[in-house]
């Protein structure tokens, strides 16, 4: 055994690591104890600065240190002068690219170096520039670095088409680079800043087109491009409301019903009561507090517009959009209602012009092109999809249907996504074709509908067949239908009727072959007075003792039931 080296063991090589450990953390430990104490005493000296340097070193996320030495260096620009004041703070820069070079990614330390470049008397921008460019080339994706870069672009006034060709510059070595197509999305709306009104497809766009068409066509799989393409289809889309006003005499009840929430902090009714030919005219004023609502139900004061020998004229102001409605109820009229119209807003597409109609019809194109040699790509079929819906729903219905089968099957994981976004578009071509049959009925069975969505649009309907779908249940927004008389939703997966909730002129429900259990999932039917007609048929709930005659106290106006 002589002149051979010992080798250590595994057990004792542990053993000697572990005391290595505990002798740093002491050290740690006593200097952090030591920062602490000094902090507590407002101490705010060179010795503390280094303190806070020694152990940011081993350690860059530590939030609590990172305030002690901002706190350190306020103190010192109360007492030195500017030219000392650069170099501590070019020191720290200094110091804040060792702490980088062991954590790219450390939060800390990238707020730190934003808050120092802020604070620097002189600031060397381009270096900056450049650091953010060293640390991208090695991590395209840190977020932190974008964020700093932001700042310093922001700060130095860069010029954005600069910018424009750095993004160029990364996209040209790497397709896949989600950040700078990100990063490119906010940059172009500041070079081309687009009116109110669609606007015409400008020479930039086009050549975005064609840069993110060579990116999929490269390789249709990677994600980043097609999320940056669907951002470019979707830009400069006009977001409308749509604002639907009904004045009904029997419930003495005005309902407001909006396309998306808004904030009803922006309405104000004014309801003009005319008592007869030569009476003044009495004005109402409601105001609401703020908060968001797809729909508002007025109840007036009982004997407001009841007399049917009288006109009563509603005015509902709108002063976030500086637009109003007027809405009249004739004499001898029960009910009346002023709409903005589905079809006449394009509420379901895309507001385009002649020019950009074109432009997108040649995208369809190049996406056709790619589908034929990428049959089975989702990022492909789903851009198809939205494509036709941009330029023709109604035309495009068959061939979009067939490409969402494709989708759930190629990327089954995210079926219910794909049955959700298409049962939507299928409600939606179903309204479409309601307003041009001009008829108050909704029918939409045996379509595999997952979700109900656009029920504002529904709010004149009196008759809604939702029969042999997939439905698990009726939303809150349901209750907004204060027009509906007869609801079919017979063969479907219900398990409670939440949405069925003070629906005044609620006459018929089916609801046979459902999942309703207990009675408790019928009780928003109690609300709605003028129930006669209720099939529950095929329904758990019918197997529970003495289920009739505890709806029949539930449910004391339902005259025929089905059980």
């Amino acid at each position: 055994q002589h002149g051979r080296v010992k080798i250590k063991s595994t057990a004792q090589q542990e053993e000697e690591k572990r005391k290595e450990r505990e002798k740093k953390l002491k050290i740690y430990v006593a200097a952090r104890d030591a920062c602490f104490s000094k902090r507590r005493e407002g101490v705010w000296d060179d010795e503390a600065l280094q303190l806070t340097q020694q152990l940011l070193s081993s350690n860059p996320d530590f939030a609590t240190l990172w305030n002690y030495r901002r706190e350190i260096l306020l103190h010192l620009e109360t007492v030195r002068e500017e030219d000392e004041l650069q170099k501590i703070y070019e020191a720290e820069l200094s110091f804040l690219e060792s702490c980088l070079k062991m954590n790219p990614k450390s939060y800390g330390s990238w707020h730190h170096r934003g808050w120092v470049s802020a604070r620097l008397p002189r600031p060397d921008w381009a270096r900056e520039l450049s650091l953010c460019d060293r640390c991208l080339s090695l991590d395209d994706r840190n977020f932190h670095c974008w964020d700093y870069r932001r700042m310093v672009v922001k700060m130095s006034g860069v010029p954005v088409d600069q910018e424009l060709q750095f993004t160029d510059r990364l996209i040209g070595s790497n397709f896949s680079n989600y950040s700078s197509w990100h990063y490119r999305s906010t940059l172009l709306p500041l070079l081309h800043p687009e009116s109110p009104e669609p606007p015409s497809p400008c020479q930039q766009l086009l050549k975005e087109y064609e840069l993110v068409q060579n990116a999929f066509f490269t390789d249709p799989n990677d994600q980043s491009a097609w999320f940056y393409y669907r951002w470019l289809l979707g830009r400069g889309v006009y977001v409308c409301v749509s604002l639907m006003v009904l004045h009904v005499r029997e419930e003495e009840r005005v309902v407001v019903a909006f396309s998306r929430p808004v904030n009803v902090s922006h309405f104000s009714w004014r309801n003009n009561y005319i008592i007869s030919k030569n009476a003044s005219v009495v004005i109402h004023i409601w105001n609401f507090v703020h908060f968001l609502t797809w729909t508002q139900i007025c109840d007036l004061p009982p004997g407001t517009i009841s007399d049917i020998t009288n006109e009563h004229n509603l005015t509902v102001h709108w002063t976030e959009k500086h637009t109003h409605r007027d809405c009249a109820l004739y004499t001898g009229r029960n009910e009346s209602w002023c709409r903005d119209s589905a079809t006449d807003q394009e509420l379901f597409r895309s507001e385009l012009s002649v020019e950009k109609t074109s432009v997108l019809q040649s995208e369809l194109q190049s996406c056709n092109q790619l589908q034929e040699l990428e049959p089975l790509n989702k990022w492909c079929l789903l851009t198809i999809i939205l494509l036709m819906r941009a330029l023709d729903p109604l035309g495009y219905e068959k061939e979009t249907l067939a490409h969402f089968q494709t989708l759930k099957e190629v990327d089954s994981m995210r079926s219910a996504y794909y049955s959700d976004l298409c049962s939507k578009f299928m409600i939606e071509n179903t309204i479409l074709k309601m307003e041009y049959a001009e008829v108050r009925v909704f029918s939409i069975s045996d379509k595999k509908l997952t979700t109900l969505c656009h029920l504002d649009q529904l709010l004149l309907v009196t008759h809604i067949n939702l029969s042999s779908n997939l439905l698990q249940r009726l939303p809150p927004q349901f209750a907004m239908l204060q027009c509906l008389e007869v609801l079919e939703a017979d063969n479907n997966c219900i398990e409670n009727l939440e949405g069925l909730y003070h629906l005044p002129k609620l006459e018929e429900v089916y609801l046979k072959n459902n999942k309703i259990s207990k009675l408790a999932d019928l009780q928003p039917l109690v609300s709605c007075p003028k129930l006669k007609h209720l099939d529950l048929r095929g329904n758990p709930i019918t197997e529970t003792t003495n289920i009739q005659s505890e709806l029949a106290e539930l449910l004391p106006s339902v005259t025929d039931l089905l059980l």
